[in-house]
């Protein structure tokens, strides 16, 4: 009896496990800690280290190479694969990529060239096919973007107005993108809008793209979109992570200390 008590309980919490060592397994490969080429530690020291058993680890395993994170050989080991294989829209592929710390501009970039190549095309969609319903929700995001007074509600409502967008397409395969554009928006966001004000400075863009959509004027709203794209784009290929600008600050300062 106390046996099967400790198999029951361990179902009940394995998912939680797998999830554990598949979320530090995908961020120490993400972050190149474990490099393309390298094998994993043998199952037994994975779970040594996690302190779990064969089952969860082979669990995660599995989910990595599901994700294209790794290859699975029999009597060849789980070997980690370039990032090319990775499936890079995938939403924990990417929130490992991105990490806690300032994520790789040229990443947010690349980033960004996907979003130019899809949510123009959304909205010039959206155009053409929303509904009453979905124009709605695009103007209701819309207002709470204009009457944010946070960094959290306006990332928020400007989320909802780009996923809105994509959801007015009735393209399943363009809703599929829902989970991809959403972990995206927050990376983006986090680095390229330090503040509601930078905000500001975009919404007249988000406007003219939903009065578009709402006017069913395809070209005006993809137009418009591009416009909201550029925006961000130039925020991240210009805007210095605030540590690396007070280290410049701090440069300049003892420099001209040592000058004078």
């Amino acid at each position: 009896m106390a046996g099967a008590r400790n198999r029951s309980a361990d179902k009940r919490i394995k998912p939680g496990r797998i999830r554990t060592v598949l979320t530090t397994l995908g961020r120490e490969i993400a972050q190149d800690r474990i490099p393309a080429g390298t094998a994993l530690p043998p199952e037994p020291d994975l779970e040594a280290r996690f302190g779990v058993g064969r089952g969860v680890v082979r669990e995660a395993i599995k989910t990595l190479a599901a994700k294209g994170l790794v290859s699975v050989r029999p009597r060849h080991g789980t070997h980690v694969l370039p990032r090319h294989e990775w499936s890079l829209l995938d939403r924990d592929v990417l929130s490992w990529l991105v990490g806690p710390n300032e994520p790789d501009r040229d990443l947010l970039l690349a980033i960004q060239e996907v979003r130019s190549i899809i949510e123009p095309a959304a909205a010039a969609l959206a155009a053409e096919r929303a509904t009453a319903n979905d124009r709605r929700c695009i103007n209701t995001a819309l207002a709470a973007m204009e009457t944010a007074q946070d960094h959290a509600s306006a990332v928020a409502a400007d989320k909802a107005f780009h996923l809105a967008i994509l959801d007015a397409t009735h393209n399943p395969v363009l809703q599929g993108f829902r989970g991809a554009i959403d972990t995206i928006l927050s990376t983006v966001f986090a680095v390229a809008v330090g503040s509601v004000g930078w905000f500001r400075d975009n919404l007249p863009n988000h406007a003219v793209a939903a009065r578009a959509i709402d006017a069913g004027n395809a070209e005006k709203a993809r137009a418009a979109m591009e416009r909201v794209l550029g925006y961000t784009k130039f925020k991240l290929s210009n805007e210095r992570p605030a540590k690396a600008a007070g280290a410049t600050a701090k440069a300049k300062t003892a420099r001209k200390r040592h000058v004078h």
